[in-house]
Order: C-alpha cells, then structure tokens, then sequence
C-alpha cells in the first residue's frame, strides 16, 4: 500500500509541477479540466447514478469550466460564481453537515447532483483563475490547505480528545481543528515574512489578504482554514452515506480524486472571492 501511494504521489507530481510552472495557462487548465472530470464521476456515483450517467455528468461539468476557464463566457461572471459558490457552502455545507448522513441519502438525487456540478465547475475556475494571478498566489492557496490537513492530523494525533463530527469523521477533534489555525498562522507569517525580503514569494494569498483587512485578515484566513475543515467533513458524509470508504479506486493507494481534492473545493472560489 505505501509503495503505492508512493508511486502514484509521484506521477501525480510528474503532471501537477510542470503544468504549475510552465509559461503558459492552458496546460494547468487542461490537467484542472482533467481532475473535476474525475470528480465529476465520482460524486455521480456517490449518488447512485449509474451506467452512462456518471460520464454524462462529467461531460456536463467539462463543458462548463472548459467554456469559462478559457474564455468562452464573460469574465465579470467570476466574482459572482465565486461569491455564490461561498454562499453556498457556508449555508449549504453546514445544513448537509447538520442534517447527517441520514438527510442526504433523503434529498433529492438532482439536488445533490447539482450541488456537484456547481462546486466542482466554480472550484475547477477558481484553481484556473489563482494560477493566473501568479505562481505564488496559487501556491500559497494550496499551501494553505495543505499544511491545515498536515496540522490538524499532527495535533489530533498528539492532543486529541473532544470529537468534532463522530458521525461523519470520527477521527478529527476539536484540538486538530485548533492545531490547523495555529500551523496556517504561521504559515501566514513565514510566508509574509519571505515575500517582504524574496519578490519571489509575492502576490500571495497572504499579502493580498492582508493589504485588504489589514488587522482582520487573521479572521479571513481562519475562514478559510474552517472552510477546508468543513470541505473534508462534507466529502465524508457522501461517502458515509453512500457505504465506502473512498470516492473511488482511480488514485491506487490514494482513493479517488474527490478524496484528494475536498478540502480545496470550497476555499479556492473562497480564496478568489475574498482576495479580489
């Protein structure tokens, strides 16, 4: 099983770093139009969509971030897609979370389809847009997430004792969540700190953050660290609701796209929204 979350890491990294540092925009949107495809049949057959409905799903979802992503609809849709992908998640995520497993098996299977198109399609335009914006930028919003998964598992492990969601994810604690603020707060001031002396590191989430709440952009990122919390916890309850343990077998070693990319879904149209 390690070797092959080894192997399959590395490919991942063989795709991911050439398509984030190459000059050019489209070979990031093309590997992004790649993921949520994936995705996209994945949350239809989280749903108990069968036969070809998964991949006509997945054609749906394609079609939409293949239209925006590239230019084909007008930008000035952007801000609005990414606030009401906001929106959304904040009301909506939380009514999921609180309805459990048993209130999503009952909603209604269109609604819970459409739910999937939308957050992967303004997700999928809001990785493209991040990287448009600069390398660190998008960077830093991965790093973001990353070293909130990181520090959460690490002071969960260490300190954990008050269950955050056992139903849905009987794993995370209240004490990971606040090992997750503390390890993007300084993430947050390593990363300003480096950007004041390297251009390098700059624009970043970080610094445009900061320049537009000044003394509140500690609760902005918080937001966002949340956010990445409540993109995972979400994920688990489809899962749980479905019966299985991982959104699908495409990622050997690793589970499915879905699994790798949850907690991102909701904090990069966030991210966007918030920093513009």
């Amino acid at each position: 099983m390690l070797g092959q979350r080894i192997i399959t890491a590395l490919a991942l990294l063989a795709v991911l770093i050439p398509s984030l540092i190459s000059g050019q925009a489209w070979p990031f949107a093309s590997m992004v139009v790649v993921l949520v495809a994936a995705a996209a049949w994945e949350w239809a057959r989280l749903n108990g969509v069968s036969g070809a409905g998964p991949v006509l799903l997945a054609l749906v979802v394609v079609l939409l971030v293949t239209l925006q992503a590239f230019g084909a609809l007008p930008r000035v849709i952007d801000t609005a897609l990414f606030t009401l992908a906001g929106i959304a998640w904040v009301t909506g995520a939380s009514w999921a979370l609180r309805a459990g497993v048993s209130g999503w098996r009952h909603a209604q299977r269109w609604w819970r389809l459409s739910i999937g198109v939308l957050m992967l399609w303004v997700a999928a335009v809001a990785l493209v847009r991040a990287r448009e914006v600069g390398l660190p930028f998008v960077l830093s919003i991965f790093c973001l997430v990353w070293v909130a998964d990181v520090a959460a598992y690490a002071a969960g492990r260490a300190f954990g004792r008050r269950k955050l969601a056992p139903a849905i994810s009987p794993g995370k604690t209240w004490e990971g969540v606040l090992g997750a603020f503390l390890g993007v707060g300084l993430l947050s001031w390593g990363w300003t700190v480096a950007q004041s002396t390297h251009a390098a590191f700059g624009p970043s989430l970080f610094s445009a953050v900061h320049d537009r709440y000044g003394v509140a952009a500690g609760l902005v990122l918080a937001g966002l660290v949340a956010m990445s919390v409540v993109g995972d916890l979400f994920e688990s309850l489809v899962k749980r609701a479905a019966g299985v343990k991982d959104s699908s077998g495409l990622l050997p070693g690793h589970g499915g796209v879905l699994d790798r990319i949850d907690a991102l879904l909701p904090v990069f149209p966030l991210a966007m929204a918030l920093s513009r």
